[in-house]
């Protein structure tokens, strides 16, 4: 059994991104692992294992215009489901 079932992937688009600040923001509001933050001021590219990829989306909709959403259930595909 996985602690964090959710794959969690997405595109921001938006101005003065952080990936510091955006970081250290999912990591203390959510629950989670795998986190990585990559990209520019304009665009940056989020990876996250979640049980709450809504908190992650929410977020993210908060800092720009979020698209190319991706959440996969990773237990799913641990068993040869579809996730």
């Amino acid at each position: 059994m996985l602690e964090y079932k959710f794959d969690t992937q997405l595109l921001v688009e938006g101005r003065n991104l952080d990936e510091d600040d955006i970081h250290d923001d999912i990591m203390t509001n959510i629950k989670g692992d795998c986190l990585l933050v990559v990209g520019d001021e304009n665009l940056v590219k989020i990876h996250f294992h979640t049980n709450e990829p809504w908190q992650v989306l929410a977020y993210c909709a908060s800092l720009g215009e979020i698209y190319d959403i991706v959440v996969e259930n990773m237990e799913r595909q641990e068993e040869g489901m579809q996730g």
